[in-house]
């Protein structure tokens, strides 16, 4: 049986609303919950980069429209977005670090929001996700990009792993998954 969820969508449908109702649900019930998502951010109406937010409210920056890559550092662009790949992996390799190192009795849910082209540019976060994916005692709740372009290595891979279930969100059923969610994380910690 699967035992990591993952949401794929196309942009804007709502997985990240779901990530984190299904964690507030968990959390609710007494499941511990860790992670990050990513959050737009707008400014005068318009949405000029995105956030990376820990579930325990740290906030920096993971891309912003036009800006300069850090003095020195390689320009790593998506579009018209330039990632800030050290604000990224110090915002959050340290919660996939606490996740592989805080699992005692019990299952403990780990929080990935997203796992794309622009998270991708870090080496070390796909290690992390390998890292992850494969601890026992963790069950990953994510989200991956609709297959769209050149695939991505490792969101392939996980889209064809045995132990992943994947759910497929629209503007249709996006209301009506947040209980079967719950209790596929929830069967997996069993």
């Amino acid at each position: 049986m699967a035992r990591h969820v993952f949401l794929t969508g196309p942009p804007g449908v709502g997985k990240t609303t779901l990530i984190r109702k299904v964690s507030e649900v968990l959390k609710s019930s007494g499941v511990p919950v860790d992670g990050f998502y990513t959050e737009e951010v707008r400014q005068g109406g318009r949405r000029i980069g995105f956030d990376v937010v820990t579930l325990s409210g740290t906030r920096g920056p993971l891309s912003r429209i036009g800006a300069a890559p850090p003095a020195g550092k390689r320009e790593y662009r998506v579009g018209q977005y330039v990632v800030d790949l050290p604000a990224f992996e110090q915002l959050a390799l340290p919660v996939l670090r606490n996740a592989d190192s805080s699992s005692g009795p019990g299952q403990r849910v780990c929080v990935i929001d997203e796992i794309g082209k622009m998270e991708l540019f870090s080496q070390t976060f796909i290690q992390a996700v390998h890292q992850t994916l494969s601890t026992p005692g963790i069950i990953i709740l994510g989200t991956i990009p609709v297959p769209k372009g050149k695939p991505l290595a490792l969101v392939e891979e996980i889209r064809n792993r045995n132990d992943v279930k994947v759910f497929n969100v629209t503007k249709e059923n996006r209301n009506n998954l947040l209980q079967d969610i719950v209790m596929w994380v929830q069967s997996g910690r069993k």
